[in-house]
């Protein structure tokens, strides 16, 4: 299990405010003063630890594939190279939760569609920091999975099997049922119309292992089961139970070419 998410599954139990859970920050600024300002503000709160600061997006991203992690990635938009947006899209799994910097207030869609936490406008204001980091941590506090509910993933050897251990006890997964696949940090959720099944496997695993044509990825957090889907609308896919899954930008080409060919 991730060490980063480990106090998460200690937090769940307790009621102390001391026992704040560990989540590590990285902070990416091509400008030196907002940079050290968000180091600062990292250093000062309880609960926060500063895994790495970068100058720009590319040397974040190379920290990123050489196996990095964080918990919280603090990012400004406008950098040469390799912008923040575009940072976002290519980050390697497990993702970090993304906290856009920027100077300017019209990255609302952008942000809703690379499915980012939240956004600070500079000038930075340490309250609005603290409101976010909380709000992020009481998401990842809610969402964690106790011991007891997380699946470790066996997949059969051709990939179509797929049984959970939980515990001593092997759970077999029906995909005809799974409407979607979920990306939560190190984990995914298959969800079915009856269950939520919490996997210890990355989205990226599911993409790889799977053999299924009809499961396809429509974003960054999200892979389909498309023979279930009822409706697209405004690019949000319309599944029983009344779920919903959004299509990104980057992904819709793909994805309405492979749905005409169903």
């Amino acid at each position: 299990m991730p060490t980063s998410l480990a106090p998460l599954m200690n937090f769940t139990g307790t009621s102390t405010a001391a026992a704040l859970p560990q989540l590590a920050c990285v902070v990416v600024d091509d400008n030196e003063m907002n940079r050290l300002m968000l180091e600062h503000y990292v250093n000062i709160t309880d609960g926060l630890v500063l895994a790495g600061s970068f100058a720009d997006g590319v040397t974040c991203l190379n920290y990123f594939r050489k196996g990095g992690t964080a918990d919280i990635l603090l990012l400004d938009i406008s950098m040469p190279e390799l912008t923040g947006l575009d940072l976002v899209r290519i980050l390697p799994e497990p993702t970090p939760a993304v906290v856009l910097v920027t100077s300017h207030r019209d990255y609302a869609v952008d942000a809703f569609e690379l499915r980012v936490s939240d956004y600070l406008v500079k000038p930075l204001d340490y309250a609005r920091f603290i409101r976010t980091v909380d709000r992020i941590r009481s998401e990842r506090i809610a969402h964690a999975p106790a011991p007891e509910e997380l699946g470790e993933a066996m997949f059969g050897a051709d990939g179509n099997a797929l049984f959970l251990k939980i515990n001593n006890r092997l759970t077999r997964i029906n995909f005809d049922e799974v409407l979607y696949i979920e990306a939560m940090s190190m984990y995914s959720v298959l969800v079915t119309l009856k269950h939520k099944h919490i996997v210890y496997a990355t989205l990226k695993t599911f993409e790889e292992r799977l053999p299924f044509a009809h499961f396809v990825r429509v974003h960054r957090s999200y892979m389909v089961n498309t023979e279930l889907i009822e409706a697209v609308e405004d690019n949000q896919l319309q599944l029983p139970g009344g779920h919903e899954v959004p299509v990104a930008k980057a992904y819709q080409e793909g994805f309405f070419k492979r749905l005409r060919g169903i």
